[in-house]
């Protein structure tokens, strides 16, 4: 606990932990409601109002939010390889382990709350800022919804979200069907990006080396996504694919990418196959299993 109560507070100190956090929730709300601003007249639909939401920028292999839970990850291993709390003599392995183990257990929550943040300044942004001929496909049209808010909806005797109040049409953006589900996986990619930028750091010891091997990481998961499911005969899943929310050079976001020529098999896979999960989680138990046996060869963090 002690670990962990000093990397908070080492975390809370530092002055660029804030500026970053305010630059990133200003950036991407900005970039959000530029988007929004953008849309086409008609009906926006759930993908469409995914990408907005998230601020999807092209050709940006990782969101503004992962990209700076990425950044605050580094930075905060940085911080500690220029300015040691121990001397170098009293780091042994154990405790430079529990160090880093705390760091991952700080940077995971802060990112988590730094993607809702996003998600909720980005949601009253898009809101504002969407043209008068655009209206969100939840809000106008019943079956758009999602199950769970078209059945919290019938118990309460509504049929869809246009019988409530006008001041609940922000909550359109993240009622329709699947959209939920993307932007938990928004959430958990923030929080592995977080991780990510840790451990990259802890591996060269750099906060910008870090980050520059952060960024690099998208086109190799996704060879190494493609390769497995190629392997496999699993094809795409239909639903990720329709929210993919960031359309990069590389195609990456939540840990699934497209095939060949963005086609999905109708009968693609279930976002819960064990391929997709191994495929997104590898890379993170990877670059932590080889952190750790870097530890075991330095003597100072």
């Amino acid at each position: 606990m002690r670990v962990l109560a000093y990397e908070l507070r080492r975390l809370r100190g530092l002055r660029s932990t804030w500026l970053l956090l305010a630059a990133v929730l200003l950036c991407d709300a900005a970039v959000a409601a530029v988007l929004a601003s953008q849309a086409p007249a008609g009906l926006l639909a759930g993908p469409a109002g995914v990408r907005l939401l998230t601020a999807a920028f092209p050709l940006v292999p990782l969101p503004f939010a992962a990209l700076g839970a990425g950044v605050l990850g580094a930075l905060s291993y940085g911080h500690e390889v220029r300015h040691p709390g121990l001397p170098a003599s009293q780091v042994t392995y154990p405790r430079r382990v529990r160090l880093l183990l705390a760091k991952l257990l700080v940077i995971g929550p802060v990112a988590g709350l730094l993607a809702l943040a996003t998600l909720l300044l980005d949601t009253l942004a898009v809101h504002l800022a969407l043209p008068a001929g655009v209206s969100v496909a939840a809000w106008a049209d019943p079956s758009a919804l999602s199950g769970r808010v078209s059945g919290a909806l019938a118990a309460a005797g509504l049929s869809g979200l246009a019988d409530l109040p006008g001041a609940f049409a922000p909550v359109a953006l993240v009622a329709g069907h699947g959209v939920p589900a993307a932007l938990l996986a928004f959430v958990l990619l923030t929080v592995l990006a977080g991780w990510t930028g840790v451990l990259t750091a802890s591996l060269t010891r750099s906060a910008a080396a870090g980050v520059l091997l952060m960024c690099a990481l998208p086109p190799l998961l996704e060879s190494g996504a493609a390769l497995l499911l190629r392997q496999t005969g699993t094809p795409w899943p239909t639903r990720a694919a329709e929210l993919l929310p960031f359309q990069s050079g590389v195609e990456w976001a939540y840990g699934w990418v497209y095939g060949g020529g963005r086609r999905v098999a109708p009968g693609g896979a279930a976002l819960t196959d064990p391929a997709l999960l191994a495929a997104m989680a590898a890379p993170a138990a990877t670059l932590l299993l080889v952190a750790l046996l870097v530890q075991a060869r330095r003597r100072a963090l």
